[in-house]
């Protein structure tokens, strides 16, 4: 038994019995109260009658009564004003500091086994969805109505990390949302270095040569220290020319080029492929905010990201080195996607939160409807047991419950977990 369990009973009064303190008196829970996430009781606001009497306040819940002295609960004022405690089993009585005893209900006798033996099934299988055995058995209400709070939940926690930058950086919306563009341009593999170059460019200095793509490039490639040194061809040695002129007036000093990786990644995934991409969008999009955010048509936003690498690449992945075939370095639909659902959506979440919209979240929500779902390992799990998701709203969905649900064993807490564990109570 764990208390996990326990409070998962008391949160949905899940008992098969009537409840009795120690000393007889029969409790009847009117309300259960509010978990408490931080230190002190486990929850608030609780009411509950005790015998002829109604009390409001908190309860603290254990496995054993003894753990009240094990946790220091006695040497704590916070406990004091406990109005029932509530244990697995009572092997030891819990006193106030005047010495008047606390109420206490031990409650192993008073749910269904069938309960915690599925419960228990979840949480030990070595399988990566606890319940994998049980999800076609889902019902189809619960499930969408899961995947409405899991795409929040997933956009909140996706823009937690931009409200930090925002505060690193005097809310400079156009700054943060510049730099999270182009940590998205490096994907996966490059994506630190791609912020890290976008740090140490400020967008005010790329927004002087918005209108001069040479200029642009110039500056990304000098800053991201891939013009170190002279090269064979004329376009290498012009962008490095360029860049050490723009370098003296901007003062500007180029990162180390050993932070790219280039190893174990397609060609077009090479990061002097998509600086290029990304010089092509700020070309062709300099009011970042305004032409991605303030759409509204997701075909338009999409459209906006059709840019391609200069000519240079089509023969090229590295400066100075040729390659065949030939081929058009276009920013691919699918990596236009992923750039919408990891950047431009989250930031979106939040940007009309701040300019107070009527319906902030519609916007992003709809889009994300609109968007395919995402073809990875965890949608391909959740396929495998019966679970598609439709769109990228719930491809998205399944990832925040697979990595903040399943992967944690929280299953007391996701409703399509609550959901089966009541219908193995039956």
């Amino acid at each position: 038994m764990n208390e996990d369990f326990l409070f998962y009973l008391w949160k949905f009064q899940l008992f098969s019995c009537n409840l009795f303190t120690s000393d007889g008196l029969q409790v009847v829970v009117v309300s259960a109260g509010t978990r408490n996430a931080d230190s002190g009781p486990d929850y608030f606001n609780a009411k509950v009658k005790i015998g002829d009497t109604l009390w409001a306040g908190n309860i603290e819940i254990h496995t054993i009564s003894s753990d009240w002295f094990r946790h220091h609960h006695d040497e704590d004022d916070a406990y004091d004003n406990i109005i029932l405690h509530v244990v697995y089993e009572n092997d030891k009585p819990v006193k106030r500091k005047n010495g008047e005893e606390i109420p206490t209900i031990e409650i192993k006798d008073c749910y269904n086994p069938a309960l915690f033996d599925r419960y228990r099934d979840f949480v030990t299988t070595m399988n990566p969805l606890p319940c994998h055995r049980h999800l076609r058995e889902v019902n189809h209400f619960t499930l969408m109505s899961w995947f409405d709070t899991l795409i929040i939940e997933r956009l909140e926690d996706k823009t937690s990390v931009i409200l930090q930058n925002l505060s690193r950086i005097s809310e400079d919306f156009n700054e943060v949302f510049y730099q999270k563009l182009c940590r998205n341009f490096g994907f996966k593999t490059n994506a630190d270095a791609m912020e890290q170059l976008a740090r140490s460019l400020p967008l005010g200095i790329v927004s002087k040569h918005r209108d001069n793509l040479f200029q642009i490039e110039a500056l990304l490639y000098g800053q991201a220290g891939l013009l170190s040194t002279k090269f064979k061809d004329t376009y290498a040695n012009q962008l490095l020319a360029e860049y050490q002129f723009l370098a003296a007036k901007y003062m500007l000093t180029p990162m180390d080029r050993k932070i790219w990786r280039f190893m174990r990644m397609r060609p077009a995934n090479f990061p002097t492929i998509r600086i290029a991409q990304f010089a092509g969008l700020l070309n062709k999009s300099p009011g970042l905010i305004h032409s991605m955010l303030e759409v509204d048509k997701l075909n338009h936003l999409l459209s906006l990201f059709n840019v391609s690498a200069n000519e240079y690449w089509n023969n090229h992945y590295h400066f100075g080195q040729k390659a065949r075939p030939e081929r058009h370095k276009k920013l691919g639909i699918a990596s236009i996607r992923l750039i919408v659902i990891n950047t431009i959506v989250p930031f979106l979440f939040i940007y009309n939160r701040y300019k107070k919209d009527s319906d902030p979240d519609k916007k992003a929500l709809d889009w994300l409807e609109q968007l395919p779902a995402e073809s990875n390992a965890i949608s391909r799990l959740f396929s495998l047991s019966g679970i598609e998701a439709n769109n990228s709203l719930q491809s998205q969905a399944l990832i925040q419950l697979k990595s903040k649900y399943c992967d944690q064993k929280r299953c007391l807490e996701c409703r399509i977990g609550h959901e089966l564990l009541k219908t193995g109570n039956h």
